[in-house]
């Protein structure tokens, strides 16, 4: 049996982040979404996934030198991950279904340990860390920055799903189209991630290769 769960980062980072990864749930394959706790559109986001019973929600924890929550200082990055946990039961009522960060910070050996620590005090599955295999291979840039659109359509998208191996892989992605309350380098690369997602031909592949779709709420341990 091969099970698929296609999350979402950064939703709560802008009201069109939200507005695409919405789309991505109810017109695409999209299952699963990581929230941002302290974003313009953190709110919103929250408000529109309890509207969705069928996207599972977990937290996408942001570690920077604002925060204080810098890589040498445990105890720093001890608490600040517990207050965006809080933050997210305020928002939303509920715990995580799963832990993540942004940047994928918590591959950081230096991080690392305070995430797992989070994760086993509250039983949940942190990425690279869990029974779900982690792909990143749907993105549109390379590590230069060089924009390559190609590594986002659903050719390549198809290719990616016929490699998936038994048991379950959580893929990566981020779609959203952009608006002024939202800047960063991965921008027009997130709409055609939208679009991708949203392709017939995609649900298609996954009926024609026996890929069930699956989110974290439904992750055995």
């Amino acid at each position: 049996m091969r099970r698929l769960i296609v999350n979402a980062d950064d939703f709560g980072a802008g009201r069109g982040i939200n507005r695409g990864i919405v789309e991505a749930h109810r017109d695409g394959i999209l299952t699963s979404a990581s929230l941002m706790v302290e974003m313009p559109g953190s709110e919103e986001a929250a408000e529109l996934a309890a509207g969705l019973p069928g996207l599972s929600l977990g937290l996408h924890a942001v570690l920077d030198k604002e925060d204080g929550a810098v890589p040498g200082d445990r105890e720093r990055c001890r608490a600040e991950l517990r207050r965006q946990l809080r933050r997210f039961a305020q928002l939303t009522g509920r715990p995580p279904t799963h832990l993540d960060s942004h940047h994928n910070v918590h591959r950081d050996l230096r991080l690392l340990p305070r995430f797992l620590e989070l994760a086993a005090e509250h039983e949940l599955p942190l990425r690279e860390h869990s029974p779900a295999r982690y792909l990143s291979d749907f993105y549109g840039q390379w590590d230069n920055g060089e924009t390559h659109l190609e590594s986002i359509g659903p050719v390549n998208l198809l290719r990616i799903l016929a490699g998936i191996g038994p048991g379950v892989t959580e893929l990566g992605c981020h779609p959203g189209y952009m608006e002024p309350d939202f800047r960063s380098s991965y921008a027009g690369e997130r709409e055609v991630e939208l679009r991708t997602l949203c392709d017939p031909a995609v649900r298609r592949a996954l009926e024609e290769l026996e890929i069930e779709l699956t989110n974290f709420a439904h992750l055995e341990p």
